[in-house]
């Protein structure tokens, strides 16, 4: 549960959200620090007129204006969206994450004083992915409220309280051993028989565990969310185009109108299936990081244990020959001790990077799981796309590259004792052959690839960077009707001539290469066709398929 807690932090506060909304890029903001970082922006002023008078860009000067990703209506569903908005007046603040935050602006002067303002639109930068988006007239009130993401933070702020007390103790309270569903009152022992004694009408008010009374408080029914648009409308309809549950108002008369619709329910329960069948695929990346976490802590102890033994081997060899073998041996010794360090360093860096990844995994996992066990079909609707993008992406992240360790745990070095005394000044480390990695795919050189009557020749090349030994390539060809492939072809030359293949038929060919290391991946795949057949019967050319 640890790991999920960020996932429950506001990035501008650095708190627990409170009142949270959802900006349309799905990211969550507490409905006060959106305020804060709210800027002003005159309507009338465009980028192009910033520009030509050289007024300054916004606060956040770490953005490009003319990189920045905008919204469009088309993007979301919430509204147009316009450019970013110039500086305020006023200073910016940091919040404990590094996101500037905009104090409040002081009040206007009095109406008779004051001339009246130009119109103004509220620019609002979201702090994690930087889209910038300009408010409607509704303001924040138009972003959904993240109900869901609240029920979230309740259960696990309550998971992580401490032992119930009982609420009627005077001086230092006791913890609780009842509660009564009826008074919903926590009791200590003491307490419970002398102000609930089981008598007159007491004796049919029911007793609860602490922990279960806990439970029952916290499964009290939460508002329903309703529609930004219209306040005293339920959520009924999903809409598909936008994304977003709708209400009955919107279908009939608002900007959802013409859009595809469908149950509410229907679709709540189809995204759950997703980010389950989303999580699953997550939750095996998880589990193959723990394995490949406890692979590398035993691969450290592997490395201490082999240098200890390398460097035991190194010394008897050394202290068999003469005093001269002396001076040489501390210098072997130094670079047996570089190449430990080396080692340690890769492993314990790769430890520490699959870590950290290893607990956003399980975080994002948990936050899903508690997403999940929400009842509430709106609410779940309106973060599930953004969730099941974030699972998808991060099983993504866990690809075969980072499951694999980066380091042997042998040592290969080898000490050649059997030269002569005269030498023992050249004595030095000779190192053993290292093996090399696996090849590179193969390129098929498609110019110089044909088919000819029922047969045809392929060429094939190494990469041109690539500096790996080869040995040997494999060329693989299926059976003409899409069936699985077959060796025609193992041997050192980069190009074959394959015969006796049916005439008219489309065969699919890929080739592989391959040293003492192992097998490269495949090629690209490429596609043949043999010329159609002719024979001579009765004096008559004849074409047969």
């Amino acid at each position: 549960m640890e790991e999920m807690e960020e996932e429950l932090k506001c990035p501008v506060c650095g708190s627990f959200y409170r009142e949270p909304i959802i900006l349309p890029c799905s990211h969550n903001l507490c409905q006060a620090c959106a305020r804060n970082i709210l800027v002003q922006t005159p309507e009338s002023e465009s980028p192009q007129s910033r520009r030509a008078s050289g007024s300054a860009v916004s606060d956040y000067d770490y953005l490009d204006l003319d990189k920045m990703s905008l919204y469009s209506e088309a993007d979301s569903g919430y509204g147009s969206y316009g450019g970013f908005a110039s500086a305020p007046t006023t200073p910016c603040q940091k919040s404990p994450n590094g996101v500037r935050v905009f104090p409040p602006a002081a009040p206007p002067p009095p109406a008779a004083l004051a001339p009246p303002p130009p119109p103004r639109n509220a620019c609002l930068t979201c702090p994690q992915c930087h889209r910038s988006l300009v408010l409607d007239e509704r303001g924040l009130r138009g972003f959904p409220r993240n109900r869901l993401l609240e029920g979230v933070i309740d259960r696990y702020q309550q998971g992580r309280a401490a032992a119930l007390r009982c609420q009627l103790c005077e001086k230092a309270p006791k913890e609780a051993a009842v509660m009564c569903e009826q008074c919903d009152v926590f009791y200590c022992d003491p307490c419970r028989l002398r102000c609930h004694p089981p008598r007159g009408p007491l004796a049919k008010h029911r007793l609860v565990p602490p922990a279960q009374g806990r439970v029952s408080r916290r499964l009290s029914p939460r508002k329903i969310s309703t529609c930004t648009d219209h306040e005293l409308e339920n959520h009924s309809m999903y809409c598909v185009q936008c994304k977003s549950p709708v209400c009955y108002q919107c279908l009939e008369e608002g900007k959802h109108s013409s859009h595809e619709v469908k149950a509410l329910g229907a679709m709540w329960k189809l995204h759950k299936s997703q980010l389950s069948q989303a999580l699953n695929g997550l939750s095996d990346r998880a589990k193959e990081a723990k394995e490949f976490l406890v692979q590398l802590r035993n691969m450290v102890q592997q490395i201490q244990e082999n240098s200890v033994e390398f460097e035991a081997c190194l010394v008897a060899q050394c202290d068999a020959l003469i005093d001269a073998l002396n001076r040489r041996k501390a210098q072997l010794l130094s670079r047996v001790n570089k190449e430990h360090e080396h080692k340690l360093k890769v492993v314990r860096d790769q430890i520490s990077h699959c870590t950290v990844k290893l607990r956003q995994t399980t975080g994002l996992m948990e936050y899903c799981l508690e997403v999940i066990k929400e009842n509430d079909p709106s609410g779940f609707l309106q973060i599930s796309d953004a969730l099941i993008r974030r699972v998808h992406l991060t099983e993504d992240q866990w690809g075969k590259g980072t499951l694999t360790p980066r380091m042997t745990t042998d040592f290969d070095l080898n000490l050649d004792n059997a030269p002569l005394l005269q030498s023992i000044h050249q004595l030095d480390f000779v190192q053993m052959k290292v093996s090399s990695p696996v090849p590179a795919p193969p390129i098929l050189q498609l110019e110089e690839c044909c088919t000819h009557n029922n047969s045809a020749t392929l060429s094939w090349k190494q990469p041109p960077l690539s500096t790996v030994q080869v040995e040997g390539y494999i060329l693989e060809l299926d059976d003409g009707n899409g069936g699985q492939f077959r060796e025609v072809y193992v041997g050192k030359e980069t190009m074959c001539t394959v015969d006796g293949l049916h005439f008219n038929s489309t065969y699919s060919a890929r080739v592989k290469a391959f040293n003492k290391t192992g097998v490269s991946p495949y090629s690209k795949t490429l596609v043949l066709q043999t010329s159609e057949g002719f024979v001579l019967y009765k004096g008559k050319l004849i074409c047969f398929h």
